[in-house]
């Protein structure tokens, strides 16, 4: 009996426990449904991830995957049909619009006859599943992933052998769709697909891996994975690169878990508190007084600040469609705490843009920044963009490399263009904001929230 595999954010074929289960009846049916409600509400970079992302699965799926175009919740109803399939196989949708989204298409289904089987998620511990002691949700990070490393997860699942796919057509405006976007011109993308994505782990954990801890929080060197593209999209499950970790010792490694396990953390709270998402997870600062600068943040989001490590991370964004981890934590404060924006703002500019964006992580992690969260950074801890770049980018490489206006500066000159007499020789703008003002204006501002 055919099935049908309905994937979200599991552009795989490898450590498919859903591909796994629709296989066990016979052919499977492999589909993937372009919503343009969401297609549109993503930025230029992220269609054009998932487009090469798609068509490097298509590829992996023997050219059988099926596109189509069109609100899920009447797609995938009606493929069913036009199939004549039992039962629709997928990986469990864990952010809210996902499970409201699935709920209808559920309901649909069952209406006809057809089951719906969730089988396995996109984490290695699906969230909601790692509980405190009294069955509660876990607030705080430390404690979690103690929790969660105790649960474990299960080993890489196999690849089902002996299975055929199933021929059906695609819709051809769904690959045209597809295909605009992955020729649109744009931030220049890592390569695309499940072989991409193994190829660039091996290599890390052969040349990286080791150095990661030390080397983790330096943009100026290629210190990270750079795999969060590819868990994003779920072309390389985490259990995977947990496997490949289980043997290894030492600092790089455990952080390396560490990480992984963040990422697990954030999801966990989204599944517990959806309304979290676009809202401050701990209500107490409310009543926060935010300010409406639309020329001020239009300049960060353009990296105009006059703040040359905020503004190489936000160009780096603009340009690739990544950023690195500590500019994100850096920018992040410098929109909270120097312009005083509320972060569902800032947040919304990163989903845009990051081709990694992934809105657990990422609206959680802002929340962290700004104090609103689990697990948060203390309201009082802002981040000095000057410090952290000579922190983190001490030779200023970093600086000059997304800032060509401050070449000219050698070392540690690039991130105060103001201390030296050709700061400004090739056009760069003066800051925007007296750091120290604002930082002493936000604590104002925190601690005269009421209780």
């Amino acid at each position: 009996m055919t099935s049908l595999l309905w994937l979200r954010r599991d552009l795989r074929r490898a450590d498919h426990p859903a591909l796994g289960a629709a296989a066990k009846d016979g052919p499977v049916v492999v589909a993937f449904v372009v919503d343009p409600a969401v297609w549109t509400a993503a930025g230029a970079a992220r269609r054009a991830w998932l487009a090469t992302t798609l068509r490097a699965t298509a590829a992996a799926y023997d050219g059988r995957l099926v596109l189509r175009l069109g609100d899920p919740r009447d797609v995938v109803p009606a493929l069913a049909r036009e199939v004549g399939v039992r039962s629709v196989h997928v990986s469990r949708e864990t952010t809210p619009f996902g499970r409201r989204r699935d709920a209808v298409v559920q309901e649909a289904l069952r209406a006809t006859g057809v089951a719906w089987v969730e089988t396995g998620s996109p984490y290695a511990v699906s969230p909601g599943l790692v509980r405190t002691g009294d069955g509660g949700p876990y607030r705080v990070f430390t404690p979690f992933s103690r929790a969660w490393a105790r649960h474990g997860w299960p080993e890489p699942a196999r690849r089902p052998a002996g299975r055929r796919l199933a021929d059906v057509p695609s819709d051809p405006r769904a690959w045209a769709v597809v295909g605009d976007a992955a020729s649109a011109a744009g931030p220049v993308l890592p390569p695309a697909g499940e072989a991409a994505a193994l190829r660039r782990w091996s290599e890390f954990l052969d040349e990286g891996l080791a150095a990661y801890e030390e080397e983790r929080d330096r943009p100026d060197l290629d210190g990270t994975s750079r795999m969060s593209a590819y868990l994003t999209l779920g072309v390389v499950h985490p259990r995977t690169l947990l496997a490949d970790l289980a043997e290894r010792r030492g600092p790089g490694p455990e952080r390396f878990r560490t990480e992984l396990a963040w990422r697990e953390f954030y999801a966990d709270v989204l599944w517990h508190r959806p309304d979290s998402a676009w809202s401050d997870l701990r209500t107490t600062l409310r009543h926060l007084e935010y300010d409406d600068a639309d020329e001020a943040q239009t300049a960060w989001r353009e990296g105009r600040t006059g703040f040359p490590f905020v503004d190489a991370g936000m160009r780096q964004l603009a340009a690739t469609g990544w950023m690195h981890n500590r500019l994100r934590m850096v920018t992040a404060s410098f929109f909270t705490k120097d312009l005083h924006g509320s972060w569902p703002a800032g947040a919304r500019h990163f989903l845009d843009h990051l081709i990694d964006g992934d809105i657990a992580s990422n609206n959680q992690g802002w929340q962290w920044v700004a104090g609103t969260g689990a697990d948060a950074s203390p309201y009082f801890r802002v981040f000095n963009p000057v410090r952290q770049g000579v922190a983190h980018d001490p030779e200023g490489d970093f600086v000059r490399r997304w800032v060509p206006e401050l070449r000219h500066l050698a070392g540690p000159a690039a991130h105060e263009p103001w201390r030296q007499d050709d700061g400004y020789a090739h056009g760069y703008p003066r800051r925007i904001v007296d750091h120290d003002a604002e930082r002493l204006d936000a604590l104002r501002r925190y601690r005269q929230v009421p209780a």
